[in-house]
């Protein structure tokens, strides 16, 4: 017995559907990549949203120029911070001591500076080994002995918060010398033609648009090269003309003030740096292993000691460069500096993407989590709102950033 089986051909569209399909059809693209990126484009929505809310709120007093200059020298030292802590995280580990050893390379700073008159750039290649010093003695006992890096880095926070009070003598110790002061305070210098706008930091945004660009397209073809999955190129140029759009707006507000600040050269020379190092280098992919499986990584011949005590001798030069900015930026040492950065700088990073579970988490997302932080308590402040409701706030954030990552891991594994 046979069945005949007759295709019917669709009916034809309606006049006038065909670019309300489109339309839909971009849309529905869009939202499917979003879905299927929502943890790399998550806080990078809401930190736009963010930036409304308050400019709406502060009837635009958030997006002066001279108040997002101020925004970022007022966050530098946890944007700093935070690249170094979210690759503590993406490995497995936590470090509880950045504070208190920013705390302390700021004393050594006015020791070798103000008491001694040791020339700034020597103190300060000395400070960094310091750190450096620091962070490879705690990753010692956390890779070579075993011990828990929860327990290492809270014994070096009680450490160095005392030897800051040591060395310090109880007292606050300033100032520092004028070179020193102008890398965390300072601006680049004037060139060009009168424009009424800083000349240096205008071609310096259309060289990072440009940059970001070519990269973008760098990694979208490497990508296809090995067949791994990439976000429809509809929404892969919303997400080029989202980035320019970004970099060109702060380009021009910093642009109409006093150009951009030096401290953040050196915040963009560690981005992209860091953000180089674990996208392509070895040891970034030996991060990313141990901490996403450690039984695994291990199989596979990862150093895991190695990496994790070269982690932590990192975050270890990162604090002191942090130590470096903040006291030179106040002017003074202080036995209270850096009380409740390492909260601040692993709140950055678990806002900005990172997984309680390690293996997951960009350097990218630690910076947008830091502005997330820097953008809420400059907002709160212009606004009115009494620091005990801003720790509430920034609290409730963190709390909300977490869930959604256990809850988008609940899906996905769905």
């Amino acid at each position: 017995m046979s069945t005949d089986v007759t295709a019917k051909s669709p009916a034809p569209a309606p006049p006038g559907k065909s670019a309300q399909g489109g339309a839909d059809g971009l849309l529905q693209l869009v939202l499917a990549g979003l879905r299927r990126n929502m943890r790399q484009y998550g806080m990078l929505i809401a930190l736009g949203l963010i930036v409304v809310l308050f400019a709406v709120w502060t009837e635009g007093d958030l997006l002066l120029p001279r108040n997002v200059s101020n925004l970022v020298l007022q966050n530098s030292y946890i944007l700093i911070l935070a690249i170094g802590m979210m690759l503590v995280i993406i490995a497995g580990h936590i470090d509880l001591s950045v504070g208190s050893l920013t705390a302390f390379i700021g004393s050594m700073a006015a020791v070798f500076m103000v008491k001694n008159d040791l020339p700034w750039p020597v103190a300060v290649i000395l400070c960094l080994a310091m750190g450096a010093l620091a962070g490879a003695a705690q990753g010692f006992f956390i890779a070579y002995g075993g011990i828990p890096s929860f327990i290492v880095t809270l014994a070096g926070m009680l450490i160095f918060r005392g030897l800051t009070e040591i060395f310090l003598e109880g007292q606050t110790l300033g100032p520092f010398p004028e070179g020193l002061q102008k890398v965390a305070n300072g601006f680049l210098p004037e060139v060009g033609p009168d424009t009424n706008y800083h000349n240096l930091t205008l071609l310096l945004g259309f060289a990072m648009v440009a940059f970001v660009v070519f990269q973008e397209f760098r990694d979208r073809r490497r990508q296809l090269e090995f067949h791994l999955d990439v976000p429809p190129f509809n929404l892969f140029l919303l997400k080029l003309v989202a980035l320019a759009a970004a970099i060109l707006t702060l380009t021009m507000l910093l642009a109409s003030y006093k150009g951009a600040p030096i401290v953040l050269l050196i915040l963009g020379v560690l981005l992209v740096g860091f953000g180089y190092v674990m996208r392509n280098a070895i040891i970034g992919r030996h991060i990313y292993a141990i901490g996403g499986n450690l039984p695994a990584a291990k199989l596979s011949g990862v150093k895991d000691k190695k990496v994790t005590f070269l982690v932590f001798l990192n975050m270890g030069m990162l604090a002191a460069l942090a130590g470096l900015v903040f006291a030179a930026r106040f002017n003074a040492a202080s036995p209270k500096a850096g009380l409740n950065f390492e909260l601040e700088a692993i709140a950055a990073s678990f806002i900005g993407g990172a997984s309680m579970s390690g293996g997951v988490g960009t350097v990218l997302g630690a910076i947008i989590g830091g502005l997330v932080l820097g953008v809420l308590n400059n907002g709160m402040n212009l606004v009115g709102i009494g620091t005990d409701w801003q720790q509430v706030i920034k609290g409730l954030v963190l709390l909300a950033a977490v869930g959604f990552d256990v809850w988008n891991k609940r899906k996905v594994g769905s």
